[in-house]
């Protein structure tokens, strides 16, 4: 397998960097102990260039690697001029590494792909041409996925169909990495948590046209999986985030106004029953919780209010203070001093 060109026959001058013109493709790659993956890995990216008729930048992301892995890195940059890579600190994970490449890159179409070679960089012509049919986001599919059934596959299965239902946007593959993005469709993503399997449905809400295509997926050969079910918990605790924000992201007071409004029925409810009770069956207060009952549901019912009040207050500071829309315009046309 042909590993790199002699770096002899490579020119540092990149034309991209010199020119300060923005490269068509910036392929990105959150990379955590995968040493003996990137040398193969970068020779299929460079194959899987040379198809192209498009500039292109690639940018490697170490994670805190504690193997050789940055080294490699390095050595890969010497010889190649596409190549940029960002070395983290420590191991932030993969959601900040990836919004760290999301940060790093400069090109038009930003594609994110893992670097443990079960992704196959052939598939990045087909994205571009998917997404050259005017979608902004192309999500891949892993249809013939080649990893382990009962561990995987399934829990993964079960997961995509709860994250298409809550989030809206039917896709089958929510974990696969390697997508295609216009750059404007992440312009105002922002990553955190376990986040980052998230994308398509946060450039959908801001008017992003999302497909998906499927995708070649190998075994892995070598190295060791970063992932297991130890990540499922996390997924459903940012899962439950993403869902307040589709709903009530702008209006949590309607949120925290109906557990208020609940609290205040349960209150009113065992408040009346221990008065129906002291009336009718002559039971004093003290022989019931229904009392006690009503006062808790009460302050808590208030509680809700005030933190739905608070959250109205954060949210309105959020936008005012940055002059942040709550919308997004795909378009404009006839205005004064547009491009258009």
């Amino acid at each position: 397998m042909k590993i790199l060109d002699d770096p002899r026959t490579l020119k540092r001058d990149d034309p991209a960097r010199s020119t300060g013109d923005a490269p068509e493709i910036s392929i990105f790659l959150p990379v955590y102990n995968e040493e003996p993956n990137l040398m193969p890995l970068h020779a299929k990216l460079d194959e899987a260039l040379k198809t192209l008729d498009r500039s292109a930048e690639i940018v490697y992301v170490d994670d805190g690697s504690t193997d050789g892995s940055l080294k490699i890195l390095r050595d890969i940059a010497e010889v190649d001029p596409r190549v940029r890579v960002v070395g983290l600190r420590r191991n932030y994970g993969q959601t900040a590494a990836m919004a760290a490449g999301i940060d790093a890159a400069s090109g038009k179409v930003l594609i994110p792909m893992d670097a443990d070679l079960q992704n196959d960089p052939a598939d990045i012509k087909r994205l571009l041409e998917k997404l050259d049919e005017g979608y902004d986001v192309v999500s891949g599919w892993r249809k013939n996925r080649q990893d382990k059934m009962f561990t995987r596959k399934i829990p993964s299965m079960i997961a995509n169909r709860i994250i298409s239902w809550i989030g809206g946007v039917p896709l089958h593959d929510y974990g696969c990495s390697l997508k295609a993005y216009r750059r404007e469709s992440l312009q105002d993503v922002r990553l955190y948590g376990e986040m980052h399997r998230f994308i398509p449905i946060y450039a959908s809400w801001a008017g992003a046209r999302v497909t998906e295509l499927p995708v070649t997926h190998h075994a892995r050969t070598m190295g060791k999986s970063k992932y297991g079910l130890s990540r499922t918990l996390k997924v459903v605790f940012d899962l439950m985030t993403i869902k307040f924000m589709a709903s009530y992201q702008t209006k949590p007071i309607y949120v925290f106004g109906m557990f208020g409004m609940l609290a205040f029925a349960i209150s009113l409810i065992a408040g009346l029953y221990a008065v129906f009770l002291k009336i009718i069956h002559k039971a004093d207060f003290v022989q019931t919780p229904l009392p006690i009952l009503a006062i808790v549901m009460f302050a808590v019912g208030v509680q809700f209010l005030l933190m739905g009040l608070l959250a109205e207050m954060l949210v309105r500071t959020y936008h005012e203070s940055q002059a942040k829309a709550i919308y997004a315009v795909r378009e404009r046309l006839g205005f004064r001093n547009d491009n258009s």
